[in-house]
């Protein structure tokens, strides 16, 4: 089919049925509704699309450059669409964890702002949260920017209740089914599981809406944790009939068993989605009546695989042939490692001449950090000591984070290695509050 312009390929993807041999789940219809199939790789192209398409001329005329909380799916499609109309972009972000992202974003040259995060910021008077920076930017520069406001903006809604929940109805009624049992989805800014569900209630005002979110310590590219959703204005605990907690190794399990089991290449998110899935549905297996009409029910692949790599490596590096890394520290390892009182830290400096190492984000170690500390990113340490640890010997070396909790696992391995290592204890934070000074700049 020819097309025209790229945005007339944005929506309309496909619905594929899994095959109940593979899942296992007895009378039960899954479908996965593949958003990856959008041009730009996700979900958030119809969200892109939706908030920027009746403000173009405005947003052109003006000048203007669009701004947006985002360092993932959402920034990579609006920087996309921008760039065809002469538009640029800001993504401001508390912190880019997936390197393939960060890689894309620079490669079509968008203006990222990395904030420190709220726990890394050692001092309490500077701004870290991200809607406070883009507010104060505005502010210093008015008119110059378009804060389009994905987390806020009800065009999120309404491209998924417009698209994505009237595509899924109307693809099943042309197979005879006319109603969704159930609908799971991963929850960042609610769009897509809010806008879907509602198009979908209307048709049948049962069904069920599960949602998914990580673990409060974990990570899930793309999804929040529970207390993490507070901070989201389109986010309705209400609207929701369950809310699954998902963990990284279990969503980067099912990520690859959609792989393997159906040809679906999709990340994380997707992973966790079908993890819940198979979870919440499995429950209802062991409890229903398979005399019944089958359960229908939906889950939203929201991008790609491929840009996910990096994440599933650090997480499972036995998968690619890496056998030689070290498995995670349990918690009683960790205790072990070797701390330092930001005292002794300031003692050892004046005596020792130890190596220091930053591994928190370069905005943070500008805005102050211990005096004479390199900054190396945690991530990029990981990628370092896999190949062996790069620091010399002749000198006590000392890992310094936010908080002394992530330092503790460099502190750890660097022992383990024969290095005189150890962790600031308590981190940047405590060595401030010690009354220590900080060094900016760098």
């Amino acid at each position: 089919m020819r097309y025209d312009h790229i945005t007339e390929l944005i929506g309309n993807t496909p619905l594929l049925r899994l095959d109940p041999a593979v899942h296992g789940l007895r009378n039960v219809e899954l479908y996965a509704k593949l958003e990856s199939y959008n041009p730009f790789g996700s979900v958030k192209d119809r969200v892109a699309w939706g908030m920027i398409r009746d403000e173009l001329d405005d947003i052109v005329a003006g000048g203007q450059t669009l701004i947006e909380a985002s360092s993932g799916n959402t920034a990579k499609a609006l920087r996309i669409l921008g760039i065809r109309y002469g538009i640029g972009l800001r993504a401001v972000t508390n912190r880019i964890r997936v390197t393939e992202q960060r890689d894309l974003l620079r490669l079509f040259d968008t203006d990222i702002v990395e904030l420190p995060g709220l726990s890394e910021c050692p001092d309490p008077t500077t701004p870290n949260n991200v809607y406070s920076a883009i507010e104060a930017t505005m502010a210093q520069q008015p008119g110059a920017y378009r804060h389009l406001s994905q987390y806020t903006n009800e065009k999120n809604i309404e491209a998924h209740h417009h698209g994505t929940g009237r595509e899924i109805h109307e693809d099943l009624a042309a197979d005879g089914i006319t109603r969704v049992d159930y609908l799971i989805g991963g929850l960042g800014t609610t769009g897509s599981t809010r806008g879907a569900a509602t198009y979908l209630r209307k048709h049948n005002p049962e069904l069920r809406t599960v949602a998914v979110v990580s673990e409060r310590s974990d990570f899930i590219p793309g999804i929040r944790s529970e207390s993490e959703m507070w901070e989201v204005g389109l986010f309705q605990p209400d609207f929701y009939d369950r809310i699954v907690t998902m963990d990284a190794i279990r969503a980067v399990d099912a990520t690859l068993s959609l792989a393997t089991g159906y040809g679906v290449l999709a990340g994380p998110t997707s992973g966790a989605s079908y993890a819940a899935a198979l979870e919440t549905l499995g429950a209802l297996n062991d409890a229903g009546d398979e005399s019944a009409d089958p359960i229908v029910a939906v889950f939203i692949v929201c991008d790609r695989l491929e840009p996910y790599l990096s994440y599933i490596k650090k997480r499972k590096p036995e998968l690619f042939g890496r056998q030689d890394r070290q498995p995670a520290p349990t918690a009683a390892e960790l205790a072990t490692a070797r701390t330092l009182t930001p005292d002794q830290l300031a003692e050892l400096d004046r005596t020792g001449r130890p190596f220091i190492v930053d591994t928190r984000g370069a905005m943070a170690y500008r805005i102050g950090h211990v005096p004479g500390a390199l900054n190396i990113r945690d991530d990029q340490l990981d990628e370092m000591f896999a190949g062996g640890i790069p620091f010399p010997r002749s000198r006590p070396l000392v890992f310094v984070c936010p908080v002394g909790e992530l330092s503790r696992r460099f502190a750890l391995r660097a022992e383990q290695a024969g290095f005189d290592a150890a962790s600031l204890a308590g981190g940047v934070v405590a060595w401030r509050d010690a009354g220590l000074p900080l060094e900016s700049g760098g």
